[in-house]
């Protein structure tokens, strides 16, 4: 309980997250390596639409309490359900750009608004 008092919303938060990607069995994205073949759950922090090599791309940034996750659907520039806030879990292979771990075109499940 005094950890609980002491501890800031954010790593509340991230405690939350990290508890919720674990009950659904889903990888955490800080254990994800180059080209493993993941199941990830976070919720996305930011959705940009930002082309790649002249092809609409929506970029957004899932974070699961450990590390964020750069996901991208290539040739998209909306989906329906996917903006900042929403929690998702997200299927795929890893990749590594830049330094970041990214998922390209992963299929996902939106996870329900609100408290479940």
């Amino acid at each position: 309980m005094l950890d609980r008092l002491s501890s800031s919303q954010e790593d509340l938060e991230s405690q939350e997250l990290r508890d919720d990607a674990q009950a659904t069995g889903c990888t955490r994205i800080s254990e994800c390596s180059d080209r493993q073949i993941v199941k990830v759950a976070g919720t996305l922090r930011t959705v940009t639409l930002r082309p790649r090599a002249g092809v609409p791309a929506l970029e957004a940034e899932l974070f699961d309490g450990t590390e964020p996750l750069d996901v991208v659907w290539l040739g998209r520039r909306s989906i329906v359900g996917i903006e900042p806030g929403r929690r998702i879990i997200a299927s795929g292979r890893v990749a590594m750009s830049h330094g970041r771990r990214v998922l390209f075109n992963p299929t996902y499940e939106l996870r329900p608004l609100g408290k479940e």
